[in-house]
C-alpha cells in the first residue's frame, strides 16, 4: 500500500502548485506563461536529483524507443491538459476546476486496458461509476439558464473534460514510459522518466513561447518568487506521481487521487473566499465515496 502514500503526497504537492498557479495566472501571467513556470523551473531540479540518485547508486539503463514514444506523448499531452485547467480557473472556482479534472480517472483506466493491457477488478469499476453524477452536478453551470444540455456543455465544461482526456492520456504514456525501461528500481525509473519528460517540455514550451508569446518568458523569470516554488511543487508532486505510476496501475492512483478535492475545497475557502454550493457539495462527496472504494479495490 506504499503507492497510496505515495499518491497523498502527490496530491498535497500538486494543491499547492495548482493554488500558486491559479495566483500567477490572475496576476501577471498568460494561462501559457503560467503553464511555462511549472515546467521551466522544475526540470533542472528534476535532472539534478535524477544525475545524483543515478551517480549514488549506480544505476544506468539504456532508452528504447518504445520509452520515448510514451514519454512525449505524455509529455505533450501533459502541457495541453495544464493549459485547459489554468484557464478554467478563470471560469468556474478552485474546487470545482479540479474537480473537472478529475474526468481523467475513467478515461485513464480505459486507455490502461487498451494500450498496457491492464485490467481492473470489479470493485474498482463500480468506484468508477460511482464518480459520474458527480462530475454531471459539476458540470452544471449555477449562473446558466435554458435548456439542460447548454448548461452541462458550457465552456467550463468543455475544458475540464478537456483536460481530464489530456492528463489521462498522460497518465498512462508515463506509466508506459516507466515500464517500457529495461533496467532499474522504481525510484530510478520514475525519476528518470521525469526528467526526460521535463526537458522534453521546456523545449517544446520555448518554442511556442518565443514564437507566439515572446514577452512572457520574461515575465516568468521576472515572477520567480511565486514561479520558483510552482516548480519546487511541481518537482515534488511529479516525483510522487510517477513513482506511484510505477508502482500500481493509473486508474488506482489517479483515482485515489481524487482526495486532493477535500484539499481544494480548503484552499478555495481559506486562500480564495469561493464559496461551494449545495449542488456541487453533492458532487463532491459522492466523488469522495468513489476514493473510498477504490483504496478498497486494491
Amino acid at each position: 500500500m506504499i503507492w497510496v502514500w505515495v499518491t497523498f503526497g502527490a496530491v498535497i504537492a500538486q494543491t499547492v502548485r495548482f493554488m500558486l498557479q491559479k495566483q500567477l495566472r490572475s496576476a501577471t501571467l498568460s494561462t501559457a506563461g503560467a503553464t511555462f513556470a511549472r515546467f521551466i523551473y522544475s526540470a533542472p531540479l528534476v535532472a539534478l536529483l535524477a544525475y545524483i540518485y543515478a551517480h549514488a547508486t549506480g544505476q544506468g539503463t539504456s532508452l528504447p524507443p518504445r520509452f520515448w514514444a510514451f514519454a512525449m506523448t505524455g509529455g505533450f499531452t501533459q502541457i495541453l491538459a495544464t493549459m485547459c485547467v489554468v484557464a478554467l480557473f478563470t471560469q468556474r472556482n478552485f474546487a470545482v476546476g479540479l474537480t473537472f479534472m478529475k474526468t481523467e480517472v475513467l478515461m485513464a483506466a480505459l486507455l490502461s486496458i487498451v494500450l498496457l493491457g491492464e485490467q481492473l477488478p470489479p470493485l474498482a469499476w463500480v468506484a468508477l461509476i460511482l464518480g459520474l453524477p458527480g462530475i454531471v452536478l459539476l458540470s452544471d453551470a449555477p449562473a446558466a439558464s435554458g435548456a439542460w444540455y447548454r448548461r452541462i456543455l458550457n465552456r467550463g465544461s468543455g475544458l475540464g473534460l478537456a483536460s481530464g482526456v489530456f492528463f489521462a492520456v498522460s497518465s498512462v504514456g508515463y506509466r508506459g514510459a516507466a515500464l517500457a525501461l529495461p533496467e532499474g528500481d522504481t525510484f530510478f525509473r520514475a525519476i528518470l522518466t521525469l526528467a526526460c519528460v521535463t526537458a522534453f517540455q521546456v523545449a517544446i514550451m520555448t518554442l511556442w513561447l518565443v514564437w507566439r508569446e515572446p514577452g512572457q518568458i520574461g515575465r516568468v523569470l521576472r515572477a520567480w518568487r511565486i514561479a520558483g516554488l510552482v516548480g519546487l511543487t511541481s518537482m515534488a508532486g511529479s516525483t510522487c506521481w510517477f513513482v506511484a505510476f510505477t508502482l500500481q496501475t493509473v486508474a488506482l492512483v489517479k483515482g485515489v487521487g481524487q482526495i486532493e478535492l477535500a484539499l481544494s475545497l480548503l484552499v478555495g475557502w481559506a486562500v480564495f473566499n469561493e464559496r461551494i454550493t449545495a449542488r456541487e457539495m453533492k458532487g463532491l462527496i459522492l466523488l469522495t465515496m468513489s476514493v473510498i472504494l477504490l483504496v478498497l479495490a486494491d
